[in-house]
């Protein structure tokens, strides 16, 4: 059974910094692109943050220079690291597993940043 669990989430103060983590279970990750989604209230879900298996990234316009994604095989987890947070960064975090047609989503880590 695959499983991702996503943790590292919480209340934040606007200029603070979260680290997120994703444990994969199930699956060898370093066959998957990995994924950090987001999914604020009354909005679509949008990709974050992906990083390749060859380990390239790519970021959303919104966060980079503030985010990194960052990948363990050996541990088979994924982390991303959130700085400089804003509040329009409120969501929850979600990891997702990627390799052609064959995907996993985990269940989402709340982030909520005050102003």
């Amino acid at each position: 059974q695959v499983q991702l669990v996503e943790s590292g989430g919480g209340l934040v103060q606007v200029g603070g910094s979260l680290r997120l983590s994703c444990a994969a279970s199930g699956i060898d990750i370093s066959r998957y692109a990995m994924g950090w989604y987001r999914q604020a209230p009354g909005k679509e879900r949008e990709l974050v943050a992906i990083i390749f298996r060859w380990g390239s990234t790519n970021y959303a316009d919104s966060v980079k220079g503030r985010f990194t994604i960052s990948r363990d095989n050996a541990k088979n987890t994924v982390t991303l690291q959130m700085n400089s947070l804003k509040a329009e960064d409120t969501a929850v975090y979600l990891c997702k597993a990627e390799y052609s047609s064959d995907y996993y989503w985990g269940q989402g880590t709340q982030v909520t940043v005050s102003s």
